[in-house]
């Protein structure tokens, strides 16, 4: 078999953000109603100042915020003074979400210096929570806040004024980014304004400046359609939501503003009170944190966020990322059991649930996650998808070729099927129905022409079977065109050469694809059959060692272990079954 496939249910990243920049410019997560899938692990908390000083360096190393948080708490029990310690326990505090304790610790730091911005951000953030909204000014502007340039206090001091009923002062406010390199996230935030306080014409002036500017993030979309509907202009808010619909189909988020729309019933503005406003400025600084790979800002930022608005589902669904790529899959489960049944992620959440346990090694818990919600949702198509991809990975053919059925029947049509079809061909090709496989790799084809990994996939099948050579040798060679840094598919190419006898073609293939991907067992045994059968053996000894200790699949390695032994046989035949197919990719 070729190498690739492409999931199709996992949309996570293109679900948090679009796929425009972000121009939206911790973990007390509010209580929940179910028992969650995991529960946090005990802590050995010991009597040793040292060892949970330790403790806690360790497991901020391994980027776990909830025994970080911990331990640096127990340390700094015994040595409050510490400044170096109290520092680091604040801000694992932050990160964590324990906002309580890094709101008195950040009153201890801005005591000694006050020139902290981050515990004064703190500081406002919580007196704002509180409605102190002089206060949290205050905050702001002691912290190094009061520039101009400073985008982050500017906004979040302008929404202080919106608590306190002063619309005009706060526009004012907003008005002093003046620099044009923060042109959207001024008006995007002037526009949330003069909606909420019912000002619709300039609310409409503002976010139609946003709108023009960027077209492809989904919170200026959302933002921009609601004010429109809100404003008697529904036709542009649909089409709005339409436009986005061509770049990315089926998103929550937008299904559910359309669908709020063409309901006939009063549009909510787009955040509910200057709490919210100040919440989707942390927002958004998250989220831009998140692709600057600056996890750990993104991280503070994200919990800000939820600790003014804790059922923000974007800002919930963007912290679970951040944990998923810092390989904290359980606290990722955990922010993603926090996004509320209301909100219009919360069905991908559950999906994301059961992707998780799956990549937490909880497979069995993953697939009764995933069936119970096929059951609960049965039109549910992301779950459906998500399931069959797992029964795919645990090799359940049959049943994954079904459950994608299932999937297409879900479907309205169009080019973005190209995906199940080939994943449900792959599903029928392992299942040994080939002329149902074949009919599936046609139809991804047919509405995704050229499409390198089903080129790949089918003109090897056909080659490996004696068919259509001479068309599948095209499709091989157009699908390396079309990705010619993909060692996955330079391999194909190289062992459809091996397939038919053409040695020296399939070394120069082989090398090629080593070049780009070294560490895979397959490629490794492909290239060493190749250099037995021109002679090379030596060199084919040492890859049939390489691939032996690259972890292959146990039913590879057999075979593996005995060319290393013995050898090739002196007369191949052609077609013959293999040393084990490339297997796909994830």
């Amino acid at each position: 078999m070729p190498h690739h496939f492409v999931s199709t249910c996992s949309v996570r990243r293109a679900l948090l953000t679009g796929v425009g920049m972000v121009a939206c410019l911790v973990f007390a997560i509010s209580p929940q109603a179910r028992e969650s899938l995991v529960p946090p692990a005990p802590l050995e908390i010991t009597d040793s100042p040292a060892g949970n000083y330790l403790s806690a360096l360790s497991a901020g190393a391994q980027h776990d915020t909830a025994a970080a948080a911990a331990f640096f708490r127990e340390a700094l029990r015994y040595d409050p003074r510490n400044a170096e310690l109290t520092e680091r326990a604040f801000v694992a505090a932050l990160a964590n979400g324990n906002f309580d304790d890094a709101g008195v610790l950040a009153e201890q730091l801005a005591k000694r210096d006050p020139r902290n911005g981050l515990a004064h951000l703190v500081l406002g953030i919580r007196a704002l929570k509180q409605k102190k909204y002089q206060q949290a000014r205050t905050y702001f502007a002691n912290g190094g806040g009061g520039r101009q340039r400073d985008v982050t206090a500017t906004l979040l001091t302008a929404w202080s004024y919106v608590g306190a009923g002063d619309v005009k002062r706060a526009v004012e406010t907003i008005d002093q980014l003046k620099d044009d390199r923060f042109g959207l996230f001024r008006d995007y935030h002037a526009a949330l304004i003069l909606d909420l306080a019912g000002k619709r014409a300039d609310a409409v002036r503002r976010i139609e400046r946003v709108y023009e500017q960027e077209k492809s993030t989904i919170r200026i979309v959302d933002a921009y359609a609601r004010i429109m509907a809100r404003s008697e202009r529904k036709d542009d808010a649909l089409a709005a939501y339409e436009a986005f619909e061509k770049l990315l189909p089926r998103h929550p988020v937008m299904r559910a503003g359309a669908e709020a729309v063409k309901s006939g019933k009063p549009v909510a503005p787009f955040v509910a009170n200057a709490e919210h406003g100040a919440a989707e400025v942390l927002y958004g600084l998250g989220s831009l944190g998140g692709r600057q790979s600056d996890d750990l800002a993104s991280m503070i930022y994200l919990r800000l966020a939820l600790a003014l608005d804790h059922q923000h589902g974007l800002a919930l669904a963007t912290l679970a990322d951040v944990y998923e790529r810092m390989k904290q899959n359980e606290q990722a489960i955990r922010a993603y059991e926090a996004v509320p049944p209301h909100s219009p992620l919360y069905e991908n959440a559950e999906v994301q649930i059961g992707l998780l346990l799956d990549a937490a090694g909880r497979t069995e818990d993953a697939q009764k996650h995933l069936a119970a919600l096929v059951t609960q949702r049965p039109k549910d198509m992301e779950a459906v998808l998500a399931l069959a991809n797992l029964q795919r990975s645990r090799k359940q053919f049959a049943e994954a070729a079904e459950t994608y059925s299932r999937a297409l029947g879900l479907s309205s049509g169009g080019r973005s099927d190209w995906s199940t079809y080939y994943a449900r061909g792959i599903s029928y090709e392992r299942a040994k129905q080939w002329p149902k496989a074949e009919a599936d790799f046609k139809k991804a084809l047919e509405l995704f022409p050229d499409q390198p990994l089903v080129l790949n996939y089918l003109g090897y099948s056909w080659v490996d079977q004696g068919l259509n050579v001479a068309e599948a040798f095209k499709m091989l060679r157009r699908a390396v065109e079309l990705r010619p840094t993909d060692g996955y598919i330079i391999d194909s190419l190289g062992w459809a050469y091996y397939r038919l006898g053409q040695y020296p073609e399939a070394v120069r293939e082989l090398e090629k694809a080593i070049e780009l991907k070294s560490s895979d067992p397959v490629m490794n045994d492909h290239l060493g059959d190749a250099y037995w059968r021109v002679g090379r053996k030596i060199e084919a000894k040492f890859q049939w060692n390489h691939a032996r200790d690259l972890n292959p699949e146990p039913e590879d390695l057999e075979k593996i272990l005995v060319k290393i032994e013995k050898g090739l046989a002196d007369e191949p035949t052609p077609n013959a079954a293999s040393n084990g197919a490339a297997k796909d990719g994830g």
